[in-house]
């Protein structure tokens, strides 16, 4: 008996395609600190309507942080593009000034247009002194923490992800247009200042995709995120916070 073939030709690649899971083990990496440091946010929102005033709350941004950070240390392994800090001078320069000026713009781009709802932002203050150690573990947090899990989320996958759901192979110099903007837009309605986190988060992803390192964009993300605690501390003005 002869057997007989199928002289179509196979596509393995599309074959691979169809099998591919829409959310792969490096993609739950770079979902879960991110969805975590939400949670805590959503978390908050419920206390305040239960009753519990942002004052009680503020040790639960230390919780959050924390938690944030077990999980990318769990994760770190499979963070390969962090393994090294790879830029150069001079692209470590444009991801500072990148980061001076999202600041620049973040605080002044505050009309009532530019703004979702109010946010009371984080208050440090016991009877009207500071606590130090609170102003310590958030500047902390948003200057060492929150830039590496967000650059993650943001850039490293959702930027990518867009473009491709096998996103580990995509090239950031090679995201589309699509895969560019989205991200941009829900990076900005993510925060009260929409207008400003549109913003930065093109700033951000535009050095991702000039530089294509991730330590670029995470180096500006906590320049910003630096330099706005100093500026917030100096002014008062807490509900940039």
């Amino acid at each position: 008996m002869t057997e007989h073939k199928d002289p179509r030709p196979v596509a393995p690649s599309a074959a691979l395609a169809a099998d591919e899971p829409l959310l792969n083990r490096a993609a739950w990496a770079r979902i879960l600190p991110f969805g975590t440091y939400i949670l805590f946010i959503v978390l908050g929102d419920i206390l305040e309507r239960l009753g519990v005033g942002r004052a009680e709350q503020r040790w639960l941004y230390p919780v959050q942080v924390v938690a944030v950070l077990a999980l990318l240390l769990a994760f770190w392994r499979g963070y390969e593009e962090l393994h090294q800090f790879a830029l150069s001078f001079r692209q470590a320069l444009v991801a500072v000034v990148a980061g001076i000026v999202v600041l620049v713009l973040w605080v002044n781009l505050d009309a009532p247009w530019m703004t979702i709802g109010s946010a009371p932002g984080y208050d440090p203050r016991t009877h009207g002194e500071i606590d130090w150690l609170l102003v310590a573990i958030r500047i902390a947090g948003a200057a060492l923490i929150v830039p590496v899990m967000e650059e993650l989320f943001w850039r490293s996958f959702l930027m990518r992800w867009v473009e491709r759901s096998n996103f580990i192979s995509v090239d950031p110099a090679r995201i589309g247009f699509k895969a560019f903007v989205i991200p941009c837009v829900l990076f900005g309605f993510e925060h009260t200042l929409w207008l400003a986190g549109i913003v930065a988060g093109v700033a951000y992803g535009l050095l991702y995709m000039r530089h294509r390192k991730l330590w670029s964009p995470i180096l500006a993300h906590a320049i910003t995120n630096g330099l706005l605690g100093a500026w917030v501390l100096h002014t008062g003005g807490w509900q940039f916070w």
